[in-house]
């Protein structure tokens, strides 16, 4: 029998996964684990998914999207970031966020190219760059730094090869922002390299301590950026599954044809209600990111009272506290937390360089919860 895909045999299994299986086993377990807001999808936006189900609006829609979704999206870029989008031509409505990364990978890769990725980051980033045939490249950070990006690092990582830069700011795992002087400045490089932009903003209304810094609003970002964004995090959507690109026409020309071949549209329903949390769920989003502001202060001073050193994290809803001091990898040390204490957290490792010495916790649950981790995180540290 001829052989399999070298391509996918050759990329590891996700480093979050065991420790979701292993938590699975224990009913009595806290998770930090899961990126996923734990509040129900708005009322308004559920009311809306009904009422188009109700009206029969069950068909394919554009390859595009909802035309009044991307008017919508349209506005809303406009209102915030001040970045103009034309809604025929440069916005694509997706399966959430990981299509919409996928398929603005395979629209401007060639085999071989390379790709600057920014890491601690999300665990499908390097992944995602090999299976479009492109070469990720990490670009390590660190806490010494805020995990914010250093130009000399990009100036010595950047090659003949390099065509992309894959940034997410705020961060998952970190929670780290970067300000409008550091971004620019990273902009300002890949004007200088003639470098795409790749930006996933998915957790920009989680920003807590300063305003966000969309990419493509940015001095002469806005024509080599493919600004990346969805309704997961900020609306409560994990499993509606939408989200969206927005481009230069000719870049979402591009992602069009691999979604329309791949994928056909994104689902119907989903696309009625994130029209909805766009046109009337405002009230929600802000009561929702105000309870994660107030679980991250609690969350974090109650991780540095116990012993257990961790910046305040700017943006999204993770933690990303310092383990080093306990002579343990990150992997051991989140290993040991579930299996003695009962707590799941992520090892910083699964999230690439700059990641090791650290776990992500995920702050996205009830304060009560949070409090009764930290009681047992401390139980456990003090037996360290």
């Amino acid at each position: 029998m001829k052989p399999l895909s070298q391509t996918v045999a050759q990329i590891p299994a996700s480093g979050i996964r065991k420790f979701f299986d292993l938590v699975s086993e224990m009913p009595d377990a806290i998770s930090l684990g899961v990126g996923e807001p734990d509040f129900v999808t708005p009322e308004c936006i559920r009311d809306a998914a009904i009422a188009s189900l109700n009206a029969g609006k069950t068909s394919y829609t554009s390859n595009y999207g909802l035309l009044a979704l991307r008017e919508a999206i349209s506005e809303h870029c406009e209102t915030r970031y001040g970045v103009k989008y034309a809604p025929k031509s440069e916005i694509l409505v997706t399966v959430g966020v990981s299509e919409a990364l996928d398929v603005a990978l395979r629209a401007i890769l060639d085999p071989g190219d390379e790709v600057l990725v920014v890491e601690p980051c999300f665990v499908s980033y390097k992944p995602c760059v090999a299976f479009a045939g492109g070469v990720p490249v990490p670009v390590p950070t660190s806490a010494e730094t805020d995990f914010a990006v250093n130009l000399e690092d990009l100036k010595r990582l950047c090659s003949l090869k390099t065509k992309a830069i894959l940034l997410s700011f705020p961060t998952n795992p970190t929670g780290a922002v970067m300000d409008h002087a550091g971004l620019q400045a990273v902009v300002d490089f890949c004007v200088e390299k003639d470098l795409w932009i790749l930006t996933d903003e998915i957790y920009d209304r989680l920003s807590y301590d300063a305003p966000h810094v969309c990419v493509p609003s940015l001095v002469g970002a806005r024509e080599r950026t493919i600004y990346l964004n969805g309704f997961s995090k900020a609306y409560a959507m994990t499993g509606w599954r939408i989200g969206y690109a927005c481009a230069p026409a000719p870049v979402i020309e591009l992602m069009m044809k691999v979604h329309q071949y791949a994928m056909m549209s994104a689902p119907t329903v989903g696309q009625y209600a994130a029209l909805a949390g766009l046109t009337k769920a405002e009230p929600d989003v802000l009561s929702m990111v105000a309870e994660y502001d107030r679980r991250r202060t609690l969350f974090v001073k109650g991780l540095n009272q116990i012993g257990v050193e961790c910046a305040l994290p700017g943006g999204a809803f993770y933690a990303f506290p310092s383990v080093k001091k306990f002579g343990l990898s990150s992997e051991e040390f989140a290993g040991r937390l579930l299996t003695e204490a009962k707590v799941l957290t992520v090892p910083g490792s699964a999230f690439g360089a700059g990641g090791e010495g650290h776990v992500r916790c995920c702050y996205a649950t009830s304060s009560e919860k949070l409090e009764q981790a930290l009681e047992r995180i401390e139980k456990f540290v003090r037996v360290l």
